[in-house]
Order: C-alpha cells, then sequence, then structure tokens
C-alpha cells in the first residue's frame, strides 16, 4: 500500500540504498511517507494588504488611511513608535501585530526567540507567553511562571542565557504583574 502513493523513481532510489548500505526498505518508505505527508500540509495564507487594513480601520474604528492618521486614538497609540510608511505591508503587519492580534501562521512559531509558540520581539503578549490566564491566574503563578523563564533566559545561564530575552521577559514580568 505504501507503494502506491510513493513515486517509483524514489521506490527505485529506496531499493538502491537499501542494497548498497543495507538499510531496511521498509523503514525508507516509512520515512518517503512521513516526509511526503508534512510536505503536503498547506501553511495558513498571510493576509492580503486589504484584509490588514480593514483589520486595523475597524480596531481604530476609521474608514481609510487618511482618517486613521488624523484619529487621535491612533496617534496616542502609536506614540513613541518608529515612524511607519503606510504605503508598504510590512507596516501594516506590525499595526496588526500590535492592535488587532497574531498573524495567521504565527500562532505557533518555532525559533531562538519564541516562548509558548510566539515570537516575542514580534508580539507583547505576556499571559500567552508565561503560559497563564489574564482572568485567573494568582499573583504566586505569575511568580512561578516569571522564575521559570528568568531562570532559563538568564544571561548567566551558559546553556540557553539570552540577554536580550530576559529582558523582554523582565518587561513582560513588569506590566503584568502591575496589573495583577
Amino acid at each position: 500500500m505504501a507503494k502506491k502513493s510513493i513515486n517509483p523513481i524514489i521506490l527505485n532510489k529506496i531499493q538502491a540504498l537499501s542494497q548498497t548500505e543495507g538499510i531496511d526498505s521498509h523503514l525508507l518508505e516509512e520515512f518517503a511517507l512521513f516526509v511526503l505527508e508534512n510536505q503536503r500540509v498547506k501553511r495558513p495564507k498571510s493576509l492580503s494588504m486589504t484584509e490588514l487594513k480593514t483589520a486595523v480601520f475597524e480596531h481604530f474604528d476609521v474608514n481609510g488611511t487618511a482618517a486613521l492618521r488624523k484619529a487621535g486614538s491612533f496617534k496616542m497609540a502609536t506614540d513613541g513608535m518608529d515612524k511607519l510608511n503606510l504605503r508598504l505591508k510590512q507596516a501594516w503587519e506590525i499595526l496588526y501585530r500590535k492592535f488587532v492580534g497574531v498573524l495567521p501562521g504565527e500562532d505557533s512559531e518555532v525559533g531562538d526567540s519564541c516562548i509558548n509558540g510566539i515570537d516575542i520581539f514580534k508580539y507583547f503578549q505576556p499571559w500567552r507567553v508565561f503560559g497563564l490566564e489574564a482572568k485567573t491566574a494568582s499573583d504566586e503563578e505569575i511568580k512561578q511562571a516569571y522564575r521559570k523563564l528568568s531562570k532559563q533566559y538568564h544571561p548567566d545561564n551558559q546553556e540557553s542565557g539570552d540577554s536580550r530575552m530576559f529582558d523582554r521577559i523582565n518587561s513582560m514580568y513588569q506590566s503584568i504583574s502591575a496589573g495583577a
């Protein structure tokens, strides 16, 4: 059955490797199937510029870029941010991340700057980073989650220390412990 979904060229290569390298052909076929199944997984499509704009406009309750630029709530919310070129999709993605939510495909990221599936330098979402529920987390749970992450990313930790990550975790902790 496995041979039906594997390309004949790949099957021939598997047989050749099996004979020359002494690797079990069934094992190689299983691996080929695994690769093919995971290759076919569709990645979430990124939002178009129109979709990004619409979501940001809805958040600020405006109906166009000109109205957005004039809106007091937008000016206040973006005060202190670098100047954004609203002709670029990248600027709209920044606004979407900051004010609307997580972009499709960025909700389960993996990498050096990711904790609990989120890139902490793209998103400031302390509750998610600490793995806590904002409405139910106690002060003690917040402290425990912070201690765990701060030990892991403390610059003195030889194995996994990272000063940028540690600083970002500290600022997240300060933002939620002040509100707790």
